[in-house]
């Protein structure tokens, strides 16, 4: 799975980066085909945001954001907000494909 650690208006530390790359690889074990990965990390003010962008086969976008005082707790809420998406994903029904196909021969 590929992933994008992107920082805007702040300065990301190597460790934090390490924590996001632990909880991208977490998520992406609970999804089924991920395919790639994006957490923002932005500084709006006092607040703190990690926004986790979950791309799955299939063209589904899973988005979670999360605030704090710093960024490794918004991480953890971003985490947490993903993680239930996931699991509700997981849970919902799939569409089989029918016995006839469409394109007659």
């Amino acid at each position: 799975m590929q992933t994008t650690i992107t920082a805007r208006h702040c300065e990301v530390s190597d460790p934090l980066r390490e924590r996001a790359l632990t909880v991208v690889e977490r998520l992406g074990n609970l999804a089924s085909r991920p395919m790639e990965m994006t957490v923002v990390f932005d500084a709006d003010g006092l607040e703190q945001t990690v926004e986790l962008r979950l791309h799955v086969a299939g063209g589904e976008i899973l988005v979670a954001k999360g605030g704090g005082s710093d960024h490794r707790s918004a991480l953890d809420r971003a985490e947490g907000k993903l993680r239930k998406q996931l699991e509700r994903a997981s849970s919902r029904p799939r569409r089989a494909r029918s016995a006839q196909s469409n394109n007659p021969r």
